[in-house]
């Protein structure tokens, strides 16, 4: 049995899914703080790609998501290693069933360079821990809008409505398969919802994941 710093609970590893501006890393920074589980944060502050990639998508698509793909990987490779739980800012399978996936068929990554891609992402992933449960954040794409905007990051202003529709298609279609394949999914609404100041919401996802570890632990043979 896989008990961990926490006593009776077992390690569970979260992951925080969502269209852009939907509040990922707001939940995943409360969550944290919450439940005293060590985060990981989507790495776009220092992304050298970002901003290229906004001004000119079909060059830097690919080079993009190999740049997330490589993050990702580290840090889930952190998540199956460290004893504890875990929550993560958006799950390495994002990266390929939502972003790869919508580059391509919106004609901004090759045939050639996708199916690498993929490949690469399946070999990776056989060596990761799957997430004990996938929050899912959603939204309007005016409500997105509002808020890439009034964070304010230089790169993230022209970023097209249409893209962040097929995203949020492409999230809707993922999310279905998830299931599927028995991934836990758990599905919020974050429309005019600020966790930081609606504390019954929050209360109601930390409750639901401290159940959850209970049930994990009772369930375990």
């Amino acid at each position: 049995m896989n008990k961990n710093k926490q006593g009776d609970k077992r390690k569970l590893f979260i992951a925080i899914a969502g269209n852009i501006g939907v509040g990922k890393t707001t939940l995943t920074q409360l969550l944290s703080q919450k439940l005293r589980w060590r985060a990981y944060y989507e790495k776009v502050i220092d992304n050298p790609y970002l901003a290229p990639f906004y001004d000119d998508m079909n060059r830097w698509s690919f080079h993009l998501q190999i740049y997330f793909l490589s993050h990702r990987f580290k840090s889930q490779k952190e998540i199956t290693e460290w004893p504890d739980s875990c929550i993560q800012d958006r799950s390495i399978y994002e990266d390929v069933e939502i972003f790869a996936r919508t580059l391509h068929n919106q004609g901004y990554m090759t045939d050639v360079d996708y199916e690498n891609y993929r490949m690469l992402f399946e070999t990776m992933v056989d060596y990761l821990r799957k997430p004990d449960l996938i929050i899912y954040l959603k939204a309007s794409v005016d409500q997105l809008v509002e808020r890439i905007l009034s964070r304010g990051r230089d790169y993230e202003q022209t970023i097209d409505r249409g893209y962040l529709e097929q995203l949020g298609h492409a999230y809707e279609t993922w999310m279905d398969e998830a299931e599927e394949n028995d991934f836990k999914i758990l599905r919020i609404n974050t429309e005019n919802k600020n966790f930081e100041e609606h504390k019954k919401e929050l209360k109601l996802i930390v409750d639901y994941v401290r159940e959850m570890e209970k049930q994990s632990w009772l369930n375990v043979d």
